[in-house]
């Protein structure tokens, strides 16, 4: 009789502590974006990421001249993922925060440019494991944008202001390579964006004309894949040294746009050396 109502007993206590189970096994998959220590306390699991990186840049803005300028960008980006209750805490949130500032000439080496960007991402991605070290990532994303371009020799129009913002999407594929006793955390990322809206002089309008006159149409432009063919790739790789992990990074951002008679882009290579930190948060937060 003890006997059975020990297994009666043992069956009742696994019964409650499967789904429990269960649900650590799922968020265990997720690699970088879980850890297990923080699974079962009152604490989620945040990982924080800060790059600086330099890199060459391709720059075109018809407004301000026809010559294509190429120079040097220094970039810095901070990264913040955290867990999400959403869809039985299959979804991370990704907040990326960069800055850069360039410096470009043209082909004469007679004149030159300066550059400016301050961007805002926000992506939701859910988290689907394919195999214990290999997962994909997928979901939306916002995005906005504030900069500017000055061209040192202009008059009249001297800069030009960039401004933006659009949703689209965002997908990365994460893999955990076992390197000696750790785990080398390599990803890729694409972000793209589908639908926004930018500002934009009109070709040849000063910017008199628009914020001190009020000849402002047509200045708020909406914009699709088309009119803003663009994309940021990044390449990344984790390994844990000194008590956290230092990263290694590539970015390649392309920024293009067609509107109101003008075209834009900003290509850049950004080659990135960062931090990543470990940091532990309570969930009520």
């Amino acid at each position: 009789m003890m006997n059975v109502r020990a297994t009666i007993l043992t069956l009742l206590l696994w019964t409650a502590c499967l789904p429990a189970l269960a649900q650590t096994d799922t968020l265990r998959r997720l690699g970088p974006f879980y850890d297990e220590a923080a699974a079962v306390s009152d604490l989620r699991y945040c990982p924080r990421a800060t790059m600086i990186g330099i890199g060459p840049t391709n720059l075109l803005d018809t407004y301000l001249s026809p010559e294509k300028y190429h120079g040097i960008e220094l970039r810095i980006v901070h990264e913040d993922i955290r867990g999400t209750r959403l869809l039985h805490r299959r979804v991370t949130m990704q907040n990326m925060i960069q800055g850069y500032i360039g410096t470009a000439k043209n082909r004469a080496d007679n004149n030159k440019t300066l550059s400016g960007l301050v961007s805002w991402n926000l992506a939701l991605h859910y988290n689907l494991a394919l195999t214990p070290r290999f997962r994909l990532l997928f979901g939306p994303s916002v995005e906005a944008d504030l900069g500017y371009t000055y061209n040192l020799r202009n008059g009249n129009n001297p800069a030009t202001l960039r401004a933006f913002a659009n949703l689209g999407g965002s997908g990365m594929a994460v893999y955990d390579l076992p390197v000696g006793k750790k785990d080398l955390v390599l990803r890729y990322q694409l972000q793209l964006p589908l639908i926004g809206i930018m500002f934009s002089p009109h070709y040849g309008q000063s910017y008199y004309e628009i914020f001190s006159l009020g000849n402002d149409s047509g200045t708020c432009c909406f914009t699709t894949i088309g009119s803003q063919p663009s994309a940021r790739h990044l390449v990344s790789a984790d390994y844990p040294l000194w008590g956290a992990k230092i990263r290694l990074a590539y970015m390649w951002d392309v920024q293009q746009s067609k509107v109101n008679e003008l075209k834009t882009h900003y290509y850049s290579h950004t080659f990135f050396v960062g931090v990543v930190k470990d940091l532990y948060i309570h969930k009520h937060k």
